[in-house]
């Protein structure tokens, strides 16, 4: 979601009598909203892809000029390809250019002034565009474009939100928390299509009759009806046809594009979404699960490793990496989940005063994935990262590069190394966590466990029949897995001719391994092109693209990477680090009022429009009583537009006449990075509050969980009987008659004090006691009831048979 909504801000800042403005480090100035006055939005929906076109007019209804900044959150999966602002005086027209150099020269002082970044309230990427002197009265129309990958709901449903900067409602307009009516107008307009049906639509708002434009029900429109809501986002549900587990739909590409261009030739967007049952917990589970730990947090990470160990379910397969200067590993690949195994790991894990050296993950990684993972079971990985490793862009390069054979589960100990954990994580679809504690650490590592339980498709794999003299070619490549509650969208162009495109058919056959079973999906679709032309699923593909080759490019690997990164944003629109928004404004009538922006040239100069990075400090209320308030940080966004139009201002005439800058007085390129900043207490927000208990419940189950067996069995023992504050003797003479096995009533004893009337283990021990209870299921089934209620009398509890499955 969107921390805040933006849009067009104004500076308030101290006039002189010319109208200058003051800036400084120690002059904090906050942004307030300019009105908005009407907004125009046109959806296009076409499976789970969207195309937003929108058109925003904002008036400055003050007495005094203002200086605006318009600024859009970008949320996830997201990109903007096209942005203008005009007004009578100008038109700001932003494209996208190669000239990394002079975008170091525009933006010089950037540096200066990047402390402001961290007194944001609000983190994330933000699309900024400084625009310029709004006078008195004045509107300024923005025209904003950007496509979306949109999440699948459970039920097949495409789930569509309309960014705040485009609704507003009380985040930014409202005088207080109650009011009810909004100051804009908006005009909604939703086109929705898929081959397999448009078959209902849901929204939180009131919405007009679904209107059917095809007679197949393929395409079909929805509007906004009446006022919008004034106390939420507006939400849409569109569900289709045919929810199947795979679908295919082709795109036409742009007929002005060479044929063999990303987006001259058709492009087939393909969902992925197998219908997988939930795991019963405590079952044989298939996978692999390889532990990486920093060396230098081996001490406070011991613990939780054993919780993660005697949490695993039989049938797995597992290994421990302990990386330093050189890496340690257990076994030189995973082998078998069984007692002899974990029992040998557990006894080779260094020592926690032992240190290797610097850090060396990298390596660490490079060796997993040159050993091969045995057949059948998904690959998932937990890093625990107590520092940042100095080779992070290399890392995040290694990790992207086999981002479809496996997951990270990542742990951060430090603040620095949220941004290399979450990107580990993001890539490859695991989960990044900033722990604070070492207390906190079991419970929030076992809950990453029980995500990584999930039962997965194993083996996915895609295969094509297409007409003669036609070829598909998948980019960014089919993930070896998809884990039960997820989702997969591909995008696979289609290259070559067919004789007859209108009528031709293309089969797609998906194939996969579940519970040990082949699965196998086939779908026939048309490979007649659809679509609006608005290149929604192109444009998206190219996102794709350029997130796979930023990793390469800003590891030094090479110049192929950024040259095809290059190419790429270049046609599709989307921006890279390697090219940026530069708005060209064309004076149209007047020129620019006295103060900073007179020594630019009246007629045409450049604009940065760039994406900014903020660094987010904290989270506050949207609710406010009057003026909206945008934090400090916001300043770093001014203050990069206005010291790059004092930069540009003295040069920029000439620009025309000199030509390109030469080698010589080109400044260095500027540093790119594929690690987005990560507010570290998004991390603690996320995070479960852990009170003073649970210090003493890790304390109390600990000893238990080192006697458990790796199949969940209790050995009927004197450690047991330490830990149950009994004496052995009294507990084996109170065992059931019936009972021929001790370990059946150790393992009922031990469950059975899990379960005691004043305690609550389920955040720590919910994995083994599964396993415990399925291993007692499989061996007295008949005797569980009688070992029950001796346990009860014997620990004076009263414990449910439900909880042994009874």
């Amino acid at each position: 979601m969107w921390h805040q909504s933006f849009g067009l801000l104004e500076k308030s800042y101290a006039y002189d009598a010319t109208g200058s403005f003051l800036l400084g480090k120690e002059l904090h100035i906050p942004l307030c909203t300019v009105p908005l006055c009407s907004a125009v939005v046109d959806v296009a929906i076409q499976d789970y892809v969207a195309d937003v076109a929108s058109e925003l007019i904002y008036q400055n209804k003050s007495q005094i000029s203002r200086e605006v900044l318009f600024a859009f959150p970008l949320g996830p999966h997201m990109a903007i390809y096209s942005f203008q602002a005009r007004s009578e005086d100008a038109k700001v027209q932003a494209m996208l250019r190669d000239e990394a150099q002079q975008l170091h020269e525009a933006t010089g002082g950037w540096e200066n002034l990047e402390y402001l970044q961290d007194q944001s309230k609000y983190p994330g990427e933000v699309f900024a565009c400084f625009l310029g002197t709004l006078s008195p009265g004045r509107e300024v129309v923005v025209t904003l474009r950007y496509v979306q990958e949109l999440p699948r709901e459970p039920d097949g449903a495409a789930h569509f939100v309309l960014p705040p900067t485009l609704h507003p409602h009380t985040l930014l307009y409202a005088w207080n928390c109650l009011t009810s009516k909004l100051p804009y107008s908006l005009l909604l307009t939703a086109s929705l299509q898929s081959p397999r049906g448009v078959a209902n639509v849901q929204a939180n708002f009131p919405l007009t009759p679904l209107t059917y434009t095809a007679q197949d029900r393929s395409t079909a429109q929805v509007s906004l009806a009446g006022s919008p809501p004034s106390h939420h986002d507006l939400e849409l549900l569109v569900y289709f046809g045919d929810p199947a587990a795979v679908s295919a739909v082709v795109e036409k590409g742009d007929p002005g594009a060479p044929p063999g261009s990303l987006l001259g030739d058709p492009m087939v967007l393909v969902t992925l979404a197998p219908s997988i049952p939930e795991a019963v917990p405590g079952q044989r589970q298939s996978g692999e699960f390889i532990f990486l730990l920093d060396t230098t947090f081996l001490e406070h990470a011991q613990d939780s490793l054993l919780f993660l160990l005697k949490s695993l379910p039989l049938g797995c397969y597992f290994n421990i990496y302990c990386y330093g200067e050189t890496s340690v590993g257990i076994y030189p690949q995973s082998v078998e989940y069984t007692q002899d195994n974990v029992t040998e790991a557990v006894r080779r894990i260094p020592s926690p005063g032992s240190r290797l050296g610097d850090t060396n993950l990298l390596g660490t990684l490079r060796s997993i994935y040159n050993t091969p993972r045995p057949r059948g079971h998904m690959r998932q990985l937990f890093i625990f990262m107590a520092g940042l490793p100095p080779d992070k862009e290399a890392i995040a390069a290694e990790v992207c590069r086999h981002r479809n054979s496996h997951r990270c589960f990542s742990f951060c100990f430090s603040k620095d190394s949220a941004a290399l954990a979450t990107a580990l994580a993001r890539e490859t679809g695991g989960e990044a966590t900033y722990v604070s504690s070492d207390n906190s650490m079991t419970v929030v590592v076992l809950k990453c466990l029980r995500r990584a339980l999930k039962p997965a498709a194993e083996g996915v794999s895609l295969s094509w029949t297409l007409p003669r003299g036609l070829e598909v070619e998948v980019l960014g490549g089919t993930p070896q897995c998809i884990v039960q509650g997820q989702h997969s969208l591909l995008y696979a162009q289609i290259h070559g001719q067919a004789q007859d495109m209108t009528v031709a058919k293309g089969v797609m056959t998906l194939q996969y391994r579940l519970d040990g079973q082949d699965v196998t999906h086939t779908i026939e679709f048309p490979l007649c092109p659809q679509g609006d032309g608005r290149l929604a699923g192109h444009r998206l593909a190219a996102r794709c693209l350029l997130k796979r080759l930023l990793p390469e490019a800003a590891s030094g690997s090479g110049d192929e990477p950024r040259h095809r990164a290059v190419e790429i944003s270049l046609t599709s629109g989307i921006i890279c680090p390697f090219t940026s928004y530069v708005g060209v404004r064309t004076s149209q009538r007047v020129t620019w009022y006295r103060g900073p922006l007179a020594l630019l040239p009246p007629r045409r100069s450049l604009i940065p429009c760039q994406i900014v990075e903020l660094r987010g400090s904290s989270r506050v209320s949207s609710c406010y009583p009057r003026t909206i308030w945008v934090p400090p940080g916001w300043l770093t966004a001014v203050c990069q537009s206005w010291l790059a139009l004092r930069r540009l201002a003295h040069g920029i005439a000439a620009l025309p006449q000199r030509g390109a800058c030469s080698k010589a007085c080109k400044p260095p390129a500027p540093p790119i990075s594929s690690l987005e900043y990560v507010d570290p207490t998004e991390f603690v927000l996320r995070s479960p509050i852990f009170g003073p208990w649970l210090t003493k419940a890790f304390a109390e189950c600990q000893e238990l969980v080192v006697l458990q067996n790796v199949d969940g069995s209790w050995a009927l023992s004197s450690g047991l009987a330490s830990v149950l504050e009994m004496d052995e003797a009294e507990i084996k003479g109170k065992m059931p008659g019936e009972v021929m096995e001790p370990s059946v009533w150790a393992t009922v004893l031990a469950v059975t004090w899990l379960h005691r009337n004043d305690k609550d283990y389920q955040g720590l021990c919910e994995l083994l006691e599964a396993k415990a209870v399925t291993w007692l299921c499989s061996q007295a089934v008949s005797q569980l009831d009688k070992c029950l209620e001796a346990a009860n009398t014997l620990l004076g509890s009263s414990v449910e048979p439900s909880v042994f499955r009874l």
